[in-house]
């Protein structure tokens, strides 16, 4: 079917692809907080993405803190809405 992703449709990955799609950029341990997941988990999951070439991460450092944000690249953010339609192509109106 086209536009689906299975790369993408991994529930984990598809709920990290949401969220970015739609905060823009996030930190790494928002994305955690807001799916749930051990730190681990998560970045199984973005590596995988990443590796697709569906997200980047930008290090910084914060409050004497090293961070890790994450965002879709556009790619990534083409990929996850093509995905979407095929989705919404599946179940119907």
């Amino acid at each position: 079917m086209a536009g689906f992703d299975a790369t993408i449709h991994a529930p984990n990955r598809l709920r990290i692809c949401a969220l970015l799609d739609t905060a823009g950029e996030a930190e790494f341990g928002v994305v955690q907080e807001q799916l749930g997941v051990s730190p681990s988990v998560l970045s199984k999951h973005v590596t995988v993405l990443m590796d697709a070439g569906y997200v980047e991460q930008r290090k910084a450092v914060r409050d004497t803190r090293r961070r890790v944000w994450l965002s879709l690249t556009r790619e990534g953010r083409e990929a996850y809405r093509a995905h979407l339609a095929a989705l919404r192509a599946i179940v119907g109106p």
